[in-house]
């Protein structure tokens, strides 16, 4: 199923400054809530263990997707399972759709849309050998 983005969202670019306000919960300068609804790693130890031996091993990066919602300060976070110490502090917009985040790593805007009511943004950055 393809997403329609929204004309209003053509104008509007991604948040310049997420700043946690708990695990999984972010706040942009406007005061809006992006939350993170997924966060991957990939491929998976499991994955990564069946390619030890293989002549190209794949890259492992790690995506995180928020959307814009409201969320209810005292709200229960109904993803607590997810890694959030992967994820910065606060992230930064730079030139080049990039994010920097508070740890001084670089995260690249995969994308950045409006589903219905729902703004989405999605973020990846490589994970080196030990990460």
């Amino acid at each position: 199923m393809a997403s329609v983005a929204s004309p209003s969202l053509l104008l509007r670019a991604p948040p310049h400054h997420l700043c946690v306000q708990r695990p999984g919960i972010y706040r942009d300068e406007e005061g809006r809530s992006w939350v993170t609804v997924a966060l991957c790693i990939s491929p998976s130890q499991r994955a990564q263990a069946s390619v030890v031996g293989s002549r190209f091993p794949r890259e492992r990066s790690i995506r995180v997707h928020l959307w814009q919602i409201p969320v209810h300060p005292q709200g229960t976070l109904f993803f607590s399972q997810l890694p959030f110490s992967q994820l910065p502090l606060t992230w930064q917009l730079c030139p080049g759709k990039k994010y920097q985040g508070s740890d001084s790593r670089t995260w690249q805007i995969v994308d950045h849309d409006q589903i219905g009511a729902t703004e989405q943004l999605t973020l990846m950055r490589q994970l080196y050998p030990g990460e």
